[in-house]
């Protein structure tokens, strides 16, 4: 299974349907973390579980979202509720407690990938006003068995292959 996660696009639509044409043979589920700035009718956004970020004025997305990804539970959301900026605490307490294997998360615009304890957190960086680095980023996960592999991807879509990681992953009961 791949999953396509965007985060931080405040406002971009060509950028969104681009992704959207470029992968979508590839790409099973679509994941956008929020600060889209779109409203819930965009069809830009369309096709996306998409959840409510600190810059977003549509009320209907929710501030979390949990669904399954092939055998794992994933927990999709912005982060500024959780303070992703200063620490990832407050996020590995509601990952636990929602028993997720995966945490998508946007906010900080910093792109990263770690694996605490058996929880993989994912930032997919922005696709307009990335931090720490000069590369505008989504990420591709790929769920294969007990591996996940993040491929990360420049807004045209090349991959950043010397940041491409792989975690393995235990199946929560």
């Amino acid at each position: 299974m791949k999953l396509l996660i965007v985060s931080d696009s405040h406002g971009l639509t060509e950028e969104l349907d681009e992704l959207k044409a470029r992968h979508k043979e590839e790409v099973d589920k679509w994941i956008h973390c929020g600060d889209s700035e779109l409203s819930a009718a965009d069809k830009s956004i369309s096709g996306f579980t998409t959840v409510r970020g600190n810059c977003d004025a549509e009320e209907s997305f929710p501030n979390d979202v949990v669904k399954n990804a092939g055998d794992y539970k994933l927990l999709v959301t912005h982060g500024h509720l959780y303070t992703v900026k200063s620490t990832l605490m407050k996020l590995s307490y509601r990952a636990r407690e929602l028993q997720a294997n995966i945490v998508c998360f946007g906010h900080s615009h910093l792109l990263g990938a770690e694996r605490i304890d058996n929880t993989l957190f994912l930032n997919p960086g922005s696709l307009r006003l990335p931090r720490g680095r000069k590369e505008k980023t989504y990420m591709i996960l790929h769920l294969e068995k007990d591996t996940a592999t993040v491929y990360v991807h420049q807004k045209d879509g090349r991959e950043l292959e010397d940041l491409r990681s792989t975690f393995s992953l235990l199946k929560r009961a």
